[in-house]
């Protein structure tokens, strides 16, 4: 029950893949169908009943050691057989041997060290996705951690930085940030895709006092729901389109190399789940862990949408709530929202679906109203503290970051990634301007610095696009503005596309925060 590699595509040229990004903004406002003719679309061989299991909710990964300094925890990446479907089993690489991994609940000030033991037959690097942290724990593509006696020796391109450490290495977390929902992902130079396809992938929630004050929902009514979109064989065994299934040759095969699809979606690891409620409100975390897919989300019941309120952004909560009836939603981002049931008779089934999707992708998961109960909960007017937004009166300079399909590969300002180099040297404590320019679908992520969206294609940026970001979706031929803030470490860091299988392809930069 390995990963499974269908049969090969053909190759994508540079004329090929401008002609998808063409299309992709003449059908308007720049968005591209993830659906079957894009040449990306992995098809399973077995589609399970959708909205019959339950939706999991991932276990919290509970300290080893408590010092007076931090909190300590040991992760183990292992293979395991789980139940991704609800009638076989599938071979997993996950964190303690699950699909998400297990819960990192921290709360601002009180540090966290986390040690990651390496169980797995290929080289690991963990990222914190949001976190900030220090450069040596920020899971650098070349910091690696390998196997007992693994063969060959990860090879160190063009005098890259990075360690090697066998078997595990411990990640520093000084939680020195807001209350948000972040999440860590395997982050291996050249393999990141196939390896967190696999399930080298997990939550990390945050807490502070500020956020414990407000009268949200919380335990069993605040929900994480980490979405992915998976492909599977008849026997249950992943498909994924590896160059190499040894894992030594980087890279996806062919078209898919745009970025690889499933037609499966997964919530919390399960195929279309359903979760019972009651007729109260709900914290919905939102977290889109798939390697290409983009999600327009909306809440469906009785044939009308129901209302998202927005309490959160990547990194944080909002100064104020925002009332939408969709969300979009692009690999790497994370949106809390809270749902609000209390209107609906008991039976009402509501469907989160997908507008993005195709077939059976246009559906994620579905709520069953079963019970009424009192609430005492509520989202409050004033949400975060109140803080003026950053104006381009605040940054210090400006920089243009271009991502583009040059010559074969996905390249950064013209540029394949290079681990040794360096594109750009913001000062610590600093608001830069950065303007990123596209010629297709790039998810932009920049590790440590926080920033807020300026602007998009020169207007306002989507309304959902508020608060403090570190992922933001750049659209074909478009570009979009951000004020970035460079607080809490220096050292090198990295931006790139979150596209995975573009990270793969070179689609990578260092900045280095002097």
């Amino acid at each position: 029950m390995g990963l499974r590699v269908p049969d090969p595509a053909m190759s994508l040229t540079r004329r090929g893949l401008l002609t998808l990004a063409g299309a992709a903004t003449v059908a308007g406002c720049g968005r591209l169908s993830d659906g079957p003719g894009t040449g990306r679309l992995l098809t399973s061989k077995v589609h399970p009943p959708r909205f019959v299991t339950p939706l999991p909710i991932p276990a919290t990964a509970r300290p080893v050691r408590v010092t007076a300094d931090a909190d300590h925890y040991v992760l183990t990446q292992r293979v395991a057989d789980v139940n991704l479907l609800p009638d076989r089993k599938t071979r997993i690489w996950g964190y303690d041997g699950t699909f998400p991994g297990p819960t990192l609940r921290g709360r601002r000030g009180r540090p966290m060290v986390v040690t990651i033991r390496n169980e797995l037959p290929v080289p690991t690097s963990t990222h914190l996705h949001g976190g900030v942290t220090p450069p040596d724990s920020d899971g650098f593509p070349t910091d690696l951690t390998t196997p007992r006696g693994y063969s060959p020796a990860p090879p160190v391109q063009h005098g890259a930085p990075g360690q090697v450490h066998e078997i595990s290495r411990d990640y520093h977390y000084p939680m020195a940030q807001r209350a948000a929902t972040l999440w860590y992902h395997d982050h291996r130079m050249d393999f990141t895709g196939p390896q967190v396809w696999r399930g080298l992938l997990g939550l990390c929630v945050i807490t502070d006092p500020r956020e414990e004050a407000l009268p949200l929902p919380r335990d069993e009514r605040d929900l994480p729901l980490v979405i992915c979109d998976r492909a599977f064989d008849e026997d249950g065994s992943l498909q994924y389109p590896s160059q190499d299934m040894a894992m030594h040759a980087p890279g996806a095969r062919g078209q898919f190399v745009t970025g690889v699809f499933g037609d499966v979606i997964l919530v919390n690891g399960v195929a279309w789940p359903r979760h019972e409620v009651s007729g109260v409100r709900y914290r919905l975390r939102l977290v889109n862990a798939s390697n290409a897919r983009r999600y327009r989300l909306a809440l469906r019941a009785g044939g009308r949408r129901l209302p998202m309120i927005q309490i959160g952004s990547d990194d944080g909560l909002l100064s104020a709530p925002i009332t939408h009836t969709e969300i979009i939603v692009t690999p790497g981002e994370r949106y809390d929202v809270v749902v609000d049931f209390a209107g609906l008779p008991i039976g009402t089934e509501a469907t989160l679906v997908n507008d993005f999707g195709t077939g059976g992708t246009t559906e994620v998961m579905r709520f069953a109203v079963v019970r009424q109960a009192t609430d005492d909960s509520r989202v409050p007017d004033r949400l975060a503290a109140a803080e003026p937004p950053l104006t381009t009166a605040d940054a210090v300079t400006e920089r243009q970051f271009d991502f583009r399909y040059d010559e074969g590969r996905w390249t950064v300002n013209r540029r394949l990634y290079d681990p040794a180099g360096s594109l750009a040297a913001p000062r610590l404590d600093t608001v830069e301007l950065w303007r990123f320019t596209s010629d297709f679908h790039h998810p932009v992520h920049v590790h440590l610095a926080h920033f807020q969206v300026l602007s998009r294609a020169g207007r306002s940026p989507e309304p959902w696009e508020t608060g403090w970001k570190d992922t933001v979706d750049v659209r074909p031929y478009e570009t979009v503005e951000v004020l970035a803030k460079f607080a809490g470490h220096r050292g090198k860091y990295m931006l790139h596309c979150h596209n995975l299988e573009h990270e793969d392809m070179a689609m990578m930069a260092n900045f280095d925060v002097v």
